[in-house]
């Protein structure tokens, strides 16, 4: 069992940054492939970023690639996305994702977190 809890959100003009975080609570956090979703109202929850379990590779969707970058501490147990350059198409709810040993190109998450409402302003 994985609980996350996400921090960071808020409401940002378009062109601004954010940092989202995301705290995950394991003994075993090593072993998990971290993801970040999002879902704007209305509409499905898509994936947004993933990094792998074993090492730093990386992987995003298309809308986003070029403006966000995630990352993690497993000293920490934390894993981040930076956000920046952002866009009224971005506001949604975001959320952290875990799947141990997950495919982090195909990343579905087993354990997730409560989601931080990301609001960008025109």
């Amino acid at each position: 069992q994985v609980q996350l809890v996400e921090s960071g959100g808020g409401l940002v003009q378009s062109g601004g940054s954010l940092r989202l975080s995301c705290a995950a609570s394991t003994r075993t956090f090593s072993i998990y492939s971290m993801g970040w979703f999002r879902q704007a109202p209305g509409k499905d929850r898509e994936f947004v970023a993933a990094i792998t379990w074993r090492g730093p590779n990386t992987y995003y969707a298309g809308s986003v690639k070029g403006r966000f970058t995630i990352s993690r501490d497993n000293a920490k147990n934390m894993v981040y996305l930076q956000m920046n350059s952002l866009k009224p198409e971005d506001t949604a709810v975001y959320y952290c994702a875990a799947e141990p040993w997950g495919n982090y190109a195909a990343l579905k998450g087993d354990y997730w977190g409560q989601g931080t409402q990301v609001t960008v302003s025109a």
